[in-house]
């Protein structure tokens, strides 16, 4: 598969790591070299990550939904400016883009620019989910990737891929290699939310999923040995 530019979605409870909650310093400055590595073999690499190591969803029925949702974008940019601090640290210089103002801490987002960015080598953090609530950073993550003409989607998250129930409860549970979007789409199999799924399927565009804290994880995804599954955009 061809992967000149990736996007990587990250879930926010990933980088927690054992914490469960905040960021696991080890877990992150692991991710950083990673895509130090990616980055170095001329691969571009732009990043969603999400909020659920500090807000999900409403803390009673009595909270507005539009209210928890700004919180949650907000968690978003806390993670993509702790994450982008951790890459630099690591001699990647990096941007962090928003669908909102956020005074000097990020940029607007803008096509054109994020893609020059990574042109130069520059990892770009897409930041505050879409700008707007009832939608979540798997929504981000596929319309960034696809308007930044990515070629594929490595999501890491705290579990290693599609299983056909949960291998928390169910110890048989069977993970899948590879499967189809429209799989995720006509079971509604909860991978992803069922409208990012479909905005997936109807542009294309693939996706991989794997475990984050696994070993040497992203550079696996992109280099060989990827051990998740793997999204077919079909």
């Amino acid at each position: 598969m061809k992967m000149d530019r990736i996007l990587l979605k990250m879930s926010g409870e990933a980088l927690a790591g054992d914490k469960k909650h905040g960021f696991d310093e080890e877990t992150v400055r692991d991710v950083s070299n990673q895509v130090k590595q990616i980055v170095d073999k001329g691969i571009q690499v732009c990043v969603v990550i999400g909020g659920g190591n500090f807000w999900r969803g409403r803390t009673s029925d009595n909270m507005d939904r539009v209210k928890a949702d700004s919180i949650g974008m907000l968690a978003t940019v806390m993670n993509c400016i702790y994450t982008a601090d951790s890459f630099r640290s690591c001699g990647i210089k990096t941007h962090i883009m928003t669908p909102f103002v956020c005074g000097n801490m990020t940029e607007l987002f803008d096509k054109d620019k994020a893609i020059a960015y990574m042109e130069q080598g520059d990892v770009v953090f897409f930041a505050g989910g879409i700008g707007h609530p009832y939608f979540s950073t798997d929504m981000a993550t596929v319309l960034m990737a696809i308007e930044v003409q990515a070629d594929v989607i490595l999501s890491g998250k705290a579990i290693d891929g599609v299983y056909d129930s949960d291998p928390k409860t169910n110890p048989n549970a069977k993970k899948y290699d590879s499967m189809k979007m429209s799989d995720i789409v006509d079971n509604k199999l909860g991978v992803i939310d069922l409208a990012s799924a479909v905005l997936a399927m109807e542009n294309k565009m693939p996706m991989m999923l794997f475990g984050l804290n696994d070993e040497n994880s992203i550079v696996k995804a992109v280099t060989g040995g990827f051990t998740g599954t793997y999204v077919n955009a079909e």
